[in-house]
């Protein structure tokens, strides 16, 4: 065979087999390539397992809002008589987030979501658009927490407070609750840091999920739906200057909140007796550094006060918020903020609701000779609780 005719084969041989292999193609095509199922995501595994336990709270407060009368004002400004204070009691809501921690239909939420909210409505929503009433069985404004109670048969779905996240610096955490009224939202972030410090709380998470007003209350968890912490707090502003701060929230621990909450619904089935009220003695005392005793009225002549009302400041603690505001052992306590505090045993049980970082003005008496006479000289005092 010459070399045309071999070439010849050549080619139809390579045609044939081309011609096979695109047969081949044709009959048996190669599987499309895989595409990732979102359903399949992490984070949408995790919010389908918890959103259902999320609620949208809606309560309402009383809040007194201080209003001067005009003439009040002008009889003060010609006269020199005390303008009187005068307080308008108005209805103000408050919306936040909670979520149940047992099917019987306690929840979770932060204290300040729903203070002064006792004799008020509570509205809870979930995710199904359902309604209920609710009531605040129990709170704690040290640690920003409150249990809920649903007037409604469960059970109702809820987290775990047995199988928490371990919370790994860095870990994704995703927020569960309903900003600014959107409810049902959910943001995703990492776990910035831990043991952080922000309004007077301590040993808070950090996160850059996006919180904001509303999501307080609701829950902070893992990609595997276990819960990290509760919302809190979100930052605007770095420290106390005016430099914005973003991407800066916090939320309280859920091995802070674990304990909590169980002893919280002890007590409100009755099953536990609630912790004693602060003592206003010991309040004076450790948040201000005042200690002080009745006035009696031989005190009362060795001081060189007349028929006055209010307590004898004993001693003032070193370097304690009443001695950097010149308060010291002799001056009579008359009034914190609004409250007189007329003797020891008649000490306001309101003192107990002061907080650190809370500036509040005590109204004292001081007592000063002048010659034979005694003069008895109200003031005010700006103090910083500690």
């Amino acid at each position: 065979m010459n070399a045309p005719a071999i070439a010849g084969a050549i080619l139809l041989g390579a045609a044939a087999t081309i011609a096979w292999l695109a047969a081949r193609a044709a009959a048996n095509p190669p599987p499309p390539p895989q595409v990732a199922d979102p359903a399949n995501e992490p984070i949408v595994r995790a919010v389908a397992k918890t959103l259902p336990a999320v609620v949208n709270i809606n309560a309402e407060r009383i809040v007194a809002r201080p209003v001067a009368d005009p003439v009040d004002q002008l009889w003060s400004q010609f006269f020199g008589q005390p303008q009187y204070r005068r307080y308008l009691l108005s209805r103000v809501p408050s919306l936040g987030s909670g979520f149940f921690i047992h099917p019987d239909g306690y929840i979770l939420t932060n204290e300040h979501v729903v203070e002064r909210a006792e004799k008020l409505e509570i509205q809870i929503t979930t995710l199904d658009g359902k309604t209920y009433p609710a009531k605040r069985v129990y709170g704690d404004e040290d640690r920003d927490l409150a249990l809920l109670k649903v007037q409604a048969d469960g059970p109702f779905p809820c987290l775990r407070l047995d199988d928490l996240s371990p919370n790994y610096i860095g870990q994704t955490v995703i927020a569960l609750g309903n900003p600014i009224g959107y409810q049902s939202s959910v943001s995703a972030g990492i776990l910035s840091g831990k043991n952080r410090t922000a309004m007077n709380l301590s040993g808070l998470l950090q996160t850059d999920a996006a919180i904001n007003p509303g999501n307080s209350g609701g829950p902070l968890v893992d990609i595997a739906g276990r819960l990290v912490g509760v919302n809190s707090i979100k930052v605007s502003f770095a420290g106390r200057s005016t430099t914005p701060a973003e991407n800066i929230a916090f939320a309280i621990p859920a091995e802070t909140i674990a304990d909590w909450a169980r002893d919280a619904i002890a007590i409100a089935k009755g099953e536990k007796q609630p912790p004693p009220p602060p003592d206003p003695v010991a309040v004076l005392r450790d948040r201000f550094g005042i200690s002080v005793q009745d006035l009696t009225p031989d005190l009362a002549q060795a001081f060189g006060f007349g028929a006055i009302e209010g307590v004898l400041v004993a001693d003032v603690e070193a370097n304690s918020p009443a001695a950097a505001a010149g308060i010291r052992r002799g001056l009579v306590l008359e009034a914190v903020g609004r409250y007189p505090t007329p003797e020891v045993a008649a000490l306001p049980p309101e003192l107990a609701l002061i907080r650190p970082g809370q500036t509040v003005v005590l109204t004292l008496i001081r007592s000063t000779r002048r010659g034979a006479a005694i003069f008895n000289t109200r003031s005010s005092a700006e103090v910083t609780a500690r």
